[in-house]
């Protein structure tokens, strides 16, 4: 039996005929689907580089988005810094470990359970160590409480709200057709101190100031290393403080990595680095 010979370059019949594949066609549906971040599962729009929430820099440039789809937003619970932990449909445990990582010593490892279905949000606590408590009453482990928007959680003290999809973004219907009478006129609050960062000054208030990349904080930074809530820098009577609030790519203190949701104090000299952006504070004349 004669066997052909494996190494033989094999050649068409004709070589010179055209060969062609059938086109797509123009009449196909296609569908560009929002991306969901690996790290803080956030769904971003398709065309983004970084996660919209947590700045995590994406390897490659995503398909752009032809529609303008809006972005996907589940109800989240959001913390007193303003930082929000997104919940996904079934079940979230929250804890030092979990779907929900709260890194705070007064939260056990697996401290609770949030559940979202379509008939609501409940939580149950898992038999904590410090227990978790709704609008301020304690729950008994092992017993789901329904929760509504805007309810307060504490999860061994560590205090969250939930929020859900389009609530900071819906119009206030005053409730009677009357006038309000205002008691005073609307005053302007002087600024405590200013955060300076490359050919910017910013005013800071008394107080907690929110940084990070999405619109709302109070300083809003335009860096891809940037988380959507990245910080809080605190101003008071005594100093300035800084708390990174467990962002992606972190924060630097005079070159040293500033620990997740630890306070530290500033001075005016210290050169505080945000994702990539370097900022010093100064108090205001």
């Amino acid at each position: 039996m004669t066997m052909s010979d494996p190494m033989k370059t094999q050649m068409l019949s004709d070589p010179n005929k055209t060969i062609i594949s059938s086109a797509p066609s123009i009449n196909a549906t296609q569908t560009i689907q929002p991306v969901q971040c690996p790290i803080c599962k956030t769904f971003n729009p398709a065309g983004m580089i970084y996660c919209v929430e947590c700045g995590l820099i994406f390897a490659t440039e995503l398909p752009e988005d032809a529609f303008g789809a809006p972005q996907v937003r589940p109800p989240c619970l959001v913390d007193e810094g303003g930082k929000e932990q997104f919940l996904r449909p079934g079940s979230n445990i929250v804890g030092r470990e979990g779907d929900i990582l709260l890194q705070d010593g007064r939260v056990s490892r697996r401290h609770a359970e949030i559940t979202l279905d379509p008939s609501g949000v409940t939580v149950s606590d898992l038999g904590s160590t410090n227990g978790t408590k709704l609008n301020g009453q304690p729950l008994a482990p092992n017993s789901p409480q329904k929760v509504n928007p805007n309810d307060a959680l504490e999860f061994g003290g560590y205090r969250m709200t939930l929020s859900m999809p389009g609530e900071s973004q819906a119009t206030q219907i005053p409730t009677s057709n009357k006038t309000q009478t205002m008691a005073a006129p609307p005053g302007v609050e002087p600024h405590a101190a200013l955060l300076h960062f490359e050919d910017q000054t910013m005013p800071l208030k008394s107080g907690v100031n929110t940084i990070g990349r999405k619109p709302g904080n109070d300083v809003v930074l335009s860096d891809g290393y940037v988380s959507g809530s990245h910080g809080t820098i605190e101003v008071t009577d005594d100093g300035f403080y800084f708390t990174d609030l467990g962002s992606t790519n972190g924060s630097t203190l005079n070159g040293a990595k500033v620990p997740a949701n630890e306070r530290v104090s500033l001075n005016p000299d210290d050169e505080l680095e945000i994702g990539r952006t370097k900022v010093r504070i100064t108090r205001a004349e």
